[in-house]
């Protein structure tokens, strides 16, 4: 079944594809088979307009609210979080097979029964759920595109920030890290000057020390290797706008 909405999709043609990479290195036979095994038991119905306006319904257990990651990576920060909260309920999307093969291990090491998977472009998702139903909405160390050709390629534009402020319930956070100081000196002058989202920042703290309900990801780590610093930018959905 398709949705049929009067909003202008973030996905509009065969040019807005996702662009990326797909696949790493061969999966182990675990992993591989956690793909074929229970990766169909969690994958989002995303064609099926009806169990999508009711996202609660998807999981098998109550879930007091819905929080969702958008490349979530190798899957550790959303596990942790669905771990530490399980009467939440996680929607997760990721197009990279090793990253999904990851956070599909994490569950079944963890039992986790409050995560569902969408494993490709997490517009799809974003397009097909209905207003106000996420609590949370985490986008952490996503792809920079540092090249100035390819700044339409950013998951951080107006219109993508538009259907999160949709998304998101009044009062609701928007979590966005990132080593790349581009990327971010990209991001924060968008949030800010979007009506709907509050910086919630008291402090040069509140950017530069990561909260202590956020995991630190794989993708963190090997910036800190590197000498990198982080930034966590945490922004509130205004009970009005």
């Amino acid at each position: 079944m398709t949705q049929k909405t009067d909003r202008q999709p973030l996905i509009e043609g065969p040019g807005d594809r996702f662009k990326g990479r797909r696949k790493g290195r061969t999966l182990r036979p675990r992993r591989a088979g956690l793909m074929d095994s229970l990766l169909p038991h969690l994958s989002l119905p995303v064609d099926d307009a009806e169990m999508m306006a009711d996202p609660k319904s998807l999981f098998d257990q109550d879930v007091r609210a819905l929080w969702m990651e958008t490349g979530f990576g190798g899957g550790e920060h959303l596990a942790w979080q669905a771990e530490q909260n399980r009467d939440v309920g996680f929607i997760g999307c990721e197009p990279f097979v090793n990253g999904v093969a990851g956070l599909l291990s994490y569950i079944e090491d963890r039992n986790l029964t409050n995560v569902r998977i969408h494993p490709d472009d997490a517009r799809v998702v974003l397009d097909a759920l209905p207003d106000a139903c996420i609590e949370r909405y985490f986008l952490l160390f996503p792809d920079p595109w540092p090249k100035t050709r390819h700044a339409n390629r950013r998951f951080v534009q107006t219109r993508t920030l538009d259907v999160i402020a949709r998304l998101l319930k009044p009062g609701g956070e928007f979590r966005l890290g990132s080593d790349d100081m581009g990327y971010i000196r990209w991001s924060l002058p968008l949030l800010l000057r979007h009506p709907a989202f509050e910086w919630m920042a008291q402090s040069r703290d509140d950017w530069r020390v990561r909260p202590s309900d956020w995991p630190e990801s794989r993708y963190e780590a090997k910036a800190r290797r590197a000498g990198r610093s982080s930034v966590y930018l945490c922004f509130r959905r205004r009970e009005a706008a």
